[in-house]
């Protein structure tokens, strides 16, 4: 498993984020605090505090090309 520190602080970048995501077949989690949300789910991730720093949570070993992806929301 690997983790990414992210952003998601416009409604436009959960979007993005959720379109990219959708594409790996690996589960994926996102992390506020004490909250894990399916990073897949659109509503889970608005029910998390997007003001703070977001950690996505991969469950995968060969996993670079979505973290390249994420790049764009550090």
């Amino acid at each position: 498993m690997k983790s990414v520190k992210i952003s998601l602080q416009m409604a436009q970048n959960v979007k993005e984020f959720v379109r990219i995501v959708q594409d790996y077949p690996y589960e994926i989690d996102l992390k506020s605090d004490k909250y894990v949300v399916d990073a897949k789910s659109i509503l889970g991730i608005f029910s998390l505090d997007l003001s703070k720093p977001l950690t996505v949570e991969i469950h995968s070993v060969n996993c670079d090309d979505l973290i390249s992806a994420l790049k764009q929301f550090s």
